[in-house]
């Protein structure tokens, strides 16, 4: 596999003036906040388990700098020829009594989501970022997947306990970047790469394209980024990718659970973009899986990122599967070419409490706890809702935030690249080289994956709307 792009893509920064995200939240309707019944019981004690002690394994959390919602804590060594990974998820389920106040607050927002101006949590901070936070030096309830593989990361042995763990550090992903690798991190960036290898291997496909993000500057201001994923986010991913398929077997040869699904690309879809590859200029050679392909090109080049674009049409149709009696007909996941769940996020992600208690009593062949096979089908739904709203708000941002840098530049001409075309070229979407921006474009003669100049036409801020013609 060749090396991702983003071991070498740079971070595109530019500076942008104050910005009022206030207009989104009211816009778009941000859920209630939350009711003194909820707090309260966001607060109280967690229910009293029996648990494993495991607080002498010296594990660490690895997030984006500045996190306190604390999901996950790793510790994970290389053992003979493969890896011991030892994984401890917030036991959020402890502190969220079925049918409390809480759990109906839970299930009405059902993702945080994040602004530039805060966040819009899933649970109140009390817990999120406090009493069920793997933040470090403290004991804390969790759940602890244990997973043995072979050299190919192949699982051998899973476990799945409740257990007392304490962090022994906070670590950011640039930190990890840098070198700080403490025991717990000795075996992650080799079993990440021989990890993603193995999944493309197996016709999985891992789009690492560039996020559009917006930062706080220290001087009250914002830096709209365009941002490529490092080496140890993706190492890192790995880990809860491993540990979601995990859940998944788990879940399906139990009969009950909860799927992250996404349908296998039908051949019609993936001539479609074997075709355009040529057109791009993106070698596609016989026999070379579509992921193989996205593994080899470089999301800075704009063929490249017209072609990234164009290929993630074939993971479409991503949703969450319920099942009460027995596995679903479809239970795959495209992008790690096996069935896979949700469960490594529990603290920001509404359906990780339920498939986390499923997967407890399947490994322990205990029933189902009935709250949990109860939500079921009802998840599926608003998880989609859920995050929907959330993108709506995430992109909202990102809308805003170009309007604002670009708002006194409008007449000016810029150097972009078509990352995608719709109406036979007469509309799409184009990137520019400076600043970080991806925004509309309407005008004759668009051609994907070609350079191009383009003028600004409009860039108005109470609308978050931009756009572009080709000049």
């Amino acid at each position: 596999m060749a090396a991702p792009a983003s071991e070498t893509a740079p971070v595109r920064r530019l500076r942008a003036p104050r910005i009022d995200f206030g207009a989104i939240r009211a816009d778009l309707g941000e859920p209630p906040d939350f009711d003194p019944q909820s707090l309260a019981e966001a607060a109280a004690d967690p229910a009293p388990y029996g648990r494993v002690d495991m607080t002498a394994l010296p594990f660490v959390t690895v997030d984006p700098p500045g996190s306190l919602d604390l999901d996950q804590a790793v510790h994970l060594i290389p053992d003979g020829s493969g890896f011991l990974l030892r994984y401890a998820i917030a036991d959020v389920a402890a502190f969220v009594a079925p049918g409390s106040a809480l759990d109906s607050a839970t299930r009405l927002r059902g993702v945080t989501i994040y602004l530039p101006d805060g966040k819009i949590p899933l649970h109140p901070p009390v817990l999120s970022e406090g009493s069920a936070s793997l933040l470090p030096d403290r004991v804390r309830p969790a759940i602890v997947w244990t997973i043995r593989t072979d050299a190919d990361t192949t699982p051998v042995d899973v476990e799945v306990r409740r257990a007392l763990v304490r962090s022994t550090g906070r670590l950011s992903y640039p930190e990890v970047d840098r070198g700080a690798l403490p025991e717990a991190l000795t075996g992650l960036a080799e079993f990440g790469r021989i990890r993603m290898d193995r999944v493309l291997a197996r016709g999985g496909i891992d789009l690492d394209l560039p996020e559009q993000e917006v930062e706080p500057t220290h001087d009250d201001g914002w830096r709209l980024v365009l941002r490529a994923q490092t080496p140890a986010e993706r190492h890192n991913a790995q880990v809860s990718l491993l540990t979601g398929e995990c859940a998944a077997t788990l879940m399906l040869g139990a009969g009950v659970g909860l799927l992250r699904t996404v349908p296998p690309a039908q051949p019609a879809d993936v001539d479609r973009v074997r075709r355009a590859a040529a057109g791009l200029g993106v070698d596609w050679p016989s026999g070379l899986s579509a992921g193989a392909v996205v593994a080899s090109v470089d999301p800075a080049d704009p063929r490249g990122a017209a072609f990234l674009d164009l290929a993630a049409t074939l993971l479409r149709g991503s949703a969450y599967t319920a099942f009460t009696d027995g596995p679903p007909a479809q239970p795959l996941h495209a992008g790690v070419a096996a069935p896979y769940a949700h469960v490594t996020a529990p603290l920001r992600r509404l359906a990780d409490r339920f498939a986390l208690e499923l997967c407890l009593t399947a490994f322990d062949g205990s029933p189902p706890p009935a709250w949990a096979v109860e939500a079921l089908p009802t998840l599926p739904a608003t998880m989609a809702t859920t995050t929907r709203r959330a993108n709506e708000f995430e992109r909202a941002a990102i809308d805003l935030a170009e309007a604002v840098v670009l708002a006194d530049r409008v007449g000016e001409v810029f150097d972009a690249a078509v990352v995608d075309v719709a109406d036979g070229g007469r509309s799409g979407v184009v990137a520019l080289d400076d600043p970080a921006v991806r925004a509309k474009c309407a005008g004759e003669g668009l051609v994907a994956g070609t350079r191009t100049r383009v003028r600004l036409t409009e860039a108005n801020p109470a609308t978050r709307t931009v756009w572009f013609t080709p000049e």
